[in-house]
């Protein structure tokens, strides 16, 4: 019987990602407290979430199931940056990011319900950004409307406009799914993408 692939995420834009690699897959909201744990690091934080995510949404039932779990934080300054939320937030925080460079940490699992291990990545990926003005940030905040997206951009759309260089394995990882490392880690679970 071939196993079930499930992505453990409601977000349309990993959905869209996974898409990407053509196979047939169900998408699952996964139930997990989100919060951060006293003095956690950005890289623990996405590694706990992602595997916690993989794991809720196991089924009960005795079927063979791939479940992708995925978590995303962007970091500035050493703090954890989250959705902005509003306009005024989404402001500040590029006005923040303007002319410095921020990481994104993606915690990626994938969890086989059938020997109920759990293979968890961690993928980093650098943004530099551009010496931004008050009118460029206002201006992209206004066209894009970025205030669920970590760090107020969406690099897949006008968002590419305020960086300088990005830097990083995967550029998918980004946008909140590594798909190189996903690729490699359903080839170890006997999934081949390329056949």
């Amino acid at each position: 019987m071939t196993p079930k692939l499930i992505l453990a995420s409601t977000s349309s834009y990993r959905k869209q990602l996974l898409e990407k690699l053509s196979l047939s897959f169900e998408t699952k909201q996964p139930s997990c407290d989100e919060t951060p744990l006293a003095g956690e690091s950005a890289e623990d934080l996405v590694l706990r979430l992602a595997q916690l995510k993989a794991k809720s949404c196991a089924s009960s039932q005795p079927v063979r199931e791939f479940i992708i779990g995925s978590d995303q934080v962007c970091v500035i300054d050493d703090k954890i940056i989250g959705k902005p939320h509003t306009r005024e937030k989404a402001i500040e925080q590029l006005t923040q990011a303007s002319g410095q460079t921020i990481t994104f940490y993606t915690g990626l699992a994938l969890y086989n319900s059938q020997t109920q291990k759990c293979d968890v990545r961690l993928d980093r990926f650098n943004v530099h950004f551009r010496h931004l003005t008050r009118q460029q940030i206002e201006y992209y905040v206004d066209v894009e409307q970025p205030f669920n997206c970590a760090g107020s951009f969406k690099s897949e759309g006008l968002g590419i406009a305020l960086f300088e260089r990005l830097e990083g394995k995967d550029p998918n990882a980004l946008i909140g799914l590594p798909l190189i490392t996903l690729v490699d880690m359903l080839s170890q679970q006997g999934i081949q993408v390329l056949s």
